[in-house]
């Protein structure tokens, strides 16, 4: 049979190449039905259209910020990219603007982000241990987060004015000597945009550490009374290390919002705010469109995005290890 099979394929060699290429045809054809059937193509309607809009608009802008930044652009005509140059960049040091700017922002990150931990950690302290009405104080305690920043700076500059809330309870209270001008004073300025940004957000610190409060084991609590533990000590050692994740997820969130802190302070204090309050990004919106300084109002947000990589990678990098990203 194989003898005449093998006959059959020399005096008809044409047959065979037809076979071949029909079966070919029908693999690329079930191929092609496969893919169009897959989950990927029938999804792209929904992702496709949002990851171009991202790319553009996002990494686009961010990519051409870059590129504006090694040139001399003013913001008029077109920028000049055939001549690209650190010489922004070189600018950044020898201005003093630039200089209080940048130790206004890490002053603000570190002293915003850390108080608010401090105080939102005390909060849900106090709620962990079953008090009546929590439901309440917790609304009460978070509601400021649902606040934008515009609103949150009009309310406290009401509060600080010299016939604020503030100043007026120091009055009935007869400590007319604590009053202050806080937001004309250049020493109160920048520590007046603190307390009211923990005032926003030490709610949301309580929210991740009740909730990490809640997630320890009761037998954790339990061990350490037996050992004899006291309550400070039962904190210090057994409960409070056992919070590192929520601390860390809680810092990442709390300097992203303080980088973002330009509305509070433009609409507080006006795009020229003075070198004690002044940071980053008001000094970027600044140069860049009351100076028409493009290049260099590009040069110091790419300080800027630097700093929030500086923040924000470690932590995507973490989880990604982790296997949570």
């Amino acid at each position: 049979m194989d003898s005449l099979r093998n006959s059959l394929r020399r005096l008809n060699p044409l047959s065979e190449t037809a076979t071949e290429q029909s079966q070919g045809t029908q693999t690329q054809g079930s191929l092609a039905g496969r893919l169009r059937d897959s989950d990927f193509v029938e999804s792209m309607p929904f992702w496709l259209p949002p990851t171009l809009l991202v790319l553009l608009f996002v990494y686009g802008a961010i990519a051409w910020n870059i590129a504006i930044s090694f040139t001399g652009w003013s913001g008029l005509g077109q920028p000049e990219y055939t001549d690209l140059s650190l010489e922004m960049y070189r600018q950044l040091p020898a201005d003093q603007n630039f200089r209080a700017s940048l130790w206004n922002t890490i002053l603000l990150l570190i002293t915003f982000t850390g108080s608010s931990l401090v105080v939102g950690l005390g909060l849900a302290l106090l709620i962990d241990r079953k008090i009546r009405f929590e439901n309440v104080f917790r609304t009460i305690y978070l509601l400021p987060m649902a606040l934008s920043f515009v609103v949150t700076a009009i309310f406290w500059s009401w509060m600080y004015a010299s016939n604020g809330v503030i100043n007026t309870t120091l009055n009935v209270f007869g400590l007319d000597l604590l009053t202050h001008n806080w937001i004309g004073n250049p020493q109160f300025k920048l520590a007046a945009v603190i307390v009211a940004l923990i005032w926003q957000f030490s709610g949301y610190c309580m929210i991740v550490y009740l909730a990490g409060l809640r997630a320890i084991p009761d037998e954790h609590y339990e061990a350490a009374r037996i050992d004899g533990a006291s309550t400070l000590k039962l904190y210090w050692r057994v409960i409070i290390p056992q919070l590192r994740s929520s601390t860390i997820g809680a810092v990442v969130v709390l300097m992203v919002f303080a980088l973002k802190a330009f509305d509070f302070i433009y609409v507080m204090f006006g795009t020229n705010p003075g070198r004690s309050v002044d940071i980053l990004a008001v000094t970027m919106y600044r140069e860049a469109f009351s100076s028409s300084q493009w290049a260099y109002g590009a040069a110091i947000a790419v300080v800027l995005f630097a700093l929030a990589l500086t923040i924000i990678g470690p932590y995507a990098y973490t989880q990604y290890k982790r296997g949570a990203l």
